[in-house]
Protein backbone atom coordinates (compact mmCIF):
# COMPACT_ATOMS: atom_id res chain seq x y z
CA UNK A 1 0.00 0.00 0.00
CA UNK A 2 1.29 3.25 -0.96
CA UNK A 3 -1.51 5.95 0.11
CA UNK A 4 1.05 9.11 -0.43
CA UNK A 5 0.62 8.73 -4.54
CA UNK A 6 -3.36 8.60 -4.46
CA UNK A 7 -3.67 11.38 -1.61
CA UNK A 8 -1.52 13.67 -4.14
CA UNK A 9 -3.40 12.28 -7.43
CA UNK A 10 -6.58 13.55 -5.97
CA UNK A 11 -5.45 16.84 -5.05
CA UNK A 12 -3.95 17.11 -8.16
CA UNK A 13 -7.61 17.32 -10.52
CA UNK A 14 -8.74 19.69 -8.51
CA UNK A 15 -6.22 22.09 -8.40
CA UNK A 16 -6.14 22.03 -12.37
CA UNK A 17 -9.55 22.78 -12.22
CA UNK A 18 -9.03 25.67 -10.26
CA UNK A 19 -7.22 26.91 -12.64
CA UNK A 20 -8.91 26.30 -15.81
CA UNK A 21 -12.70 27.31 -14.44
CA UNK A 22 -11.85 31.63 -14.51
CA UNK A 23 -9.75 31.39 -17.89
CA UNK A 24 -12.55 29.24 -19.47
CA UNK A 25 -14.59 31.94 -18.34
CA UNK A 26 -12.41 34.60 -19.45
CA UNK A 27 -12.30 32.90 -22.80
CA UNK A 28 -15.74 32.75 -23.25
CA UNK A 29 -16.42 36.31 -22.04
CA UNK A 30 -13.41 37.44 -24.75
CA UNK A 31 -15.06 35.29 -27.32
CA UNK A 32 -18.66 36.78 -27.00
CA UNK A 33 -17.47 40.56 -26.92
CA UNK A 34 -15.03 40.04 -29.73
CA UNK A 35 -18.31 38.55 -31.57
CA UNK A 36 -20.79 41.42 -30.66
CA UNK A 37 -18.40 44.60 -31.44
CA UNK A 38 -17.17 42.50 -34.64
CA UNK A 39 -21.40 41.83 -35.85
CA UNK A 40 -21.62 45.81 -34.62
CA UNK A 41 -22.83 48.15 -37.87
CA UNK A 42 -20.79 51.09 -36.15
CA UNK A 43 -22.26 53.83 -38.82
CA UNK A 44 -25.37 52.77 -35.89
CA UNK A 45 -23.74 54.01 -32.95
CA UNK A 46 -26.21 56.56 -31.31
CA UNK A 47 -24.99 60.13 -30.97
CA UNK A 48 -25.90 62.51 -27.44
CA UNK A 49 -25.70 65.47 -30.43
CA UNK A 50 -29.28 64.50 -32.41
CA UNK A 51 -31.94 66.93 -31.86
CA UNK A 52 -29.26 69.57 -30.22
CA UNK A 53 -27.67 72.85 -31.83
CA UNK A 54 -24.67 72.51 -33.75
CA UNK A 55 -21.90 73.12 -31.64
CA UNK A 56 -20.89 77.06 -32.28
CA UNK A 57 -17.10 75.82 -33.44
CA UNK A 58 -16.06 78.51 -35.83
CA UNK A 59 -13.13 76.85 -37.81
CA UNK A 60 -10.08 78.55 -39.79
CA UNK A 61 -10.29 77.95 -43.64
CA UNK A 62 -8.28 75.55 -45.56
CA UNK A 63 -6.07 78.14 -46.52
CA UNK A 64 -5.05 77.99 -50.30
CA UNK A 65 -8.05 76.33 -51.43
CA UNK A 66 -9.85 78.34 -53.90
CA UNK A 67 -13.30 78.80 -55.83
CA UNK A 68 -14.42 81.60 -58.57
CA UNK A 69 -10.97 83.28 -57.67
CA UNK A 70 -11.93 83.38 -53.78
CA UNK A 71 -10.69 81.96 -50.77
CA UNK A 72 -13.46 78.97 -49.60
CA UNK A 73 -14.64 80.40 -46.19
CA UNK A 74 -14.14 78.30 -43.15
CA UNK A 75 -16.65 76.60 -41.09
CA UNK A 76 -18.66 79.38 -39.31
CA UNK A 77 -21.61 78.16 -37.09
CA UNK A 78 -23.90 80.34 -37.42
CA UNK A 79 -24.13 78.97 -41.17
CA UNK A 80 -25.95 76.45 -40.46
CA UNK A 81 -29.24 78.60 -39.76
CA UNK A 82 -31.60 78.19 -42.76
CA UNK A 83 -29.55 75.26 -44.53
CA UNK A 84 -30.12 71.88 -44.78
CA UNK A 85 -26.86 71.08 -44.40
CA UNK A 86 -24.16 67.75 -44.54
CA UNK A 87 -20.77 67.89 -42.60
CA UNK A 88 -18.50 65.65 -43.45
CA UNK A 89 -15.22 64.67 -41.24
CA UNK A 90 -12.59 63.69 -44.06
CA UNK A 91 -8.50 63.62 -44.72
CA UNK A 92 -6.71 63.17 -47.42
CA UNK A 93 -4.58 60.31 -45.82
CA UNK A 94 -8.20 58.33 -44.79
CA UNK A 95 -8.57 55.27 -47.48
CA UNK A 96 -12.02 55.18 -46.81
CA UNK A 97 -12.40 59.34 -47.28
CA UNK A 98 -11.03 58.57 -50.97
CA UNK A 99 -13.98 56.16 -51.92
CA UNK A 100 -16.87 58.44 -50.39
CA UNK A 101 -15.52 61.67 -52.32
CA UNK A 102 -17.36 60.57 -56.03
CA UNK A 103 -20.47 60.27 -53.35
CA UNK A 104 -20.22 63.85 -51.84
CA UNK A 105 -19.67 65.06 -55.42
CA UNK A 106 -23.10 63.75 -56.28
CA UNK A 107 -24.58 64.80 -53.37
CA UNK A 108 -23.77 68.56 -53.83
CA UNK A 109 -25.27 68.21 -56.92
CA UNK A 110 -28.68 68.79 -54.77
CA UNK A 111 -28.79 72.57 -55.10
CA UNK A 112 -31.50 72.01 -51.70
CA UNK A 113 -28.99 71.27 -49.75
CA UNK A 114 -24.99 72.60 -48.44
CA UNK A 115 -22.02 70.38 -48.61
CA UNK A 116 -19.74 71.47 -45.88
CA UNK A 117 -16.17 69.60 -44.29
CA UNK A 118 -13.88 69.70 -41.25
CA UNK A 119 -10.32 68.53 -42.43
CA UNK A 120 -9.04 66.70 -39.61
CA UNK A 121 -5.97 66.18 -38.95
CA UNK A 122 -4.30 66.80 -42.53
CA UNK A 123 -1.69 69.04 -43.91
CA UNK A 124 -2.99 71.94 -46.05
CA UNK A 125 -1.30 70.60 -49.45
CA UNK A 126 -2.63 67.42 -49.34
CA UNK A 127 -6.09 68.67 -48.56
CA UNK A 128 -5.71 70.38 -51.26
CA UNK A 129 -4.37 68.00 -53.82
CA UNK A 130 -7.34 65.48 -52.52
CA UNK A 131 -9.17 67.83 -53.49
CA UNK A 132 -7.88 68.87 -57.14
CA UNK A 133 -8.07 64.70 -57.61
CA UNK A 134 -11.62 64.23 -56.82
CA UNK A 135 -13.52 67.73 -56.97
CA UNK A 136 -14.48 70.13 -53.93
CA UNK A 137 -18.50 69.60 -53.04
CA UNK A 138 -17.88 71.89 -50.15
CA UNK A 139 -18.84 75.02 -49.65
CA UNK A 140 -17.23 75.90 -46.55
CA UNK A 141 -14.13 73.92 -44.86
CA UNK A 142 -13.27 74.32 -41.80
CA UNK A 143 -9.57 73.19 -40.39
CA UNK A 144 -9.25 71.11 -37.50
CA UNK A 145 -6.59 72.64 -35.56
CA UNK A 146 -7.58 71.34 -31.79
CA UNK A 147 -9.41 68.86 -29.93
CA UNK A 148 -12.16 71.24 -28.93
CA UNK A 149 -13.87 70.81 -32.38
CA UNK A 150 -13.86 66.95 -32.41
CA UNK A 151 -14.99 66.66 -28.77
CA UNK A 152 -17.57 69.50 -29.19
CA UNK A 153 -18.90 67.20 -32.56
CA UNK A 154 -18.52 64.22 -30.67
CA UNK A 155 -15.89 62.66 -33.25
CA UNK A 156 -14.97 59.32 -32.95
CA UNK A 157 -12.91 59.02 -36.13
CA UNK A 158 -12.96 59.96 -39.88
CA UNK A 159 -15.12 59.86 -42.37
CA UNK A 160 -18.03 60.58 -40.67
CA UNK A 161 -21.42 62.60 -41.85
CA UNK A 162 -23.64 65.20 -40.44
CA UNK A 163 -26.59 65.91 -41.16
CA UNK A 164 -27.81 69.32 -39.99
CA UNK A 165 -31.58 70.99 -40.39
CA UNK A 166 -32.43 74.52 -41.24
CA UNK A 167 -32.99 74.99 -37.82
CA UNK A 168 -29.15 74.66 -36.83
CA UNK A 169 -29.90 71.07 -34.99
CA UNK A 170 -27.77 67.98 -35.92
CA UNK A 171 -30.52 65.63 -37.43
CA UNK A 172 -28.87 62.79 -38.25
CA UNK A 173 -24.60 61.27 -37.66
CA UNK A 174 -23.11 58.59 -39.76
CA UNK A 175 -20.63 57.18 -38.29
CA UNK A 176 -17.71 55.74 -41.28
CA UNK A 177 -18.13 56.08 -45.28
CA UNK A 178 -20.55 57.04 -47.19
CA UNK A 179 -21.13 54.10 -50.06
CA UNK A 180 -23.74 53.69 -52.37
CA UNK A 181 -25.90 51.22 -49.89
CA UNK A 182 -26.10 53.91 -47.32
CA UNK A 183 -26.60 56.59 -49.68
CA UNK A 184 -29.83 55.50 -51.02
CA UNK A 185 -30.72 53.56 -47.93
CA UNK A 186 -29.98 55.59 -44.80
CA UNK A 187 -28.75 59.46 -45.93
CA UNK A 188 -30.77 60.32 -48.41
CA UNK A 189 -34.16 59.66 -46.79
CA UNK A 190 -32.43 61.49 -43.90
CA UNK A 191 -31.85 64.21 -45.97
CA UNK A 192 -35.26 64.11 -47.60
CA UNK A 193 -36.69 64.31 -43.63
CA UNK A 194 -34.49 67.21 -42.69
CA UNK A 195 -36.06 69.15 -46.02
CA UNK A 196 -39.25 68.62 -45.44
CA UNK A 197 -38.91 69.66 -41.66
CA UNK A 198 -39.54 73.42 -41.12
CA UNK A 199 -36.74 76.20 -39.74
Amino acid sequence: MNPAPEAGTAKRPRRTWLVILPLAAFLALAALFFFRLGSGDPSRIPSALIGRDAPPTDLAPLEGLVRDGEQVPGLVARAFKGNVTVLNVWASWCVPCHDEAPLLMQLAQDRRIRIAGINYKDQAENARRFLGRYGNPFAAIGVYSNGRAAIEWGVYGVPETFIVGRDGRIAYKLVGPITEENLERVLKPELEKALAAGG
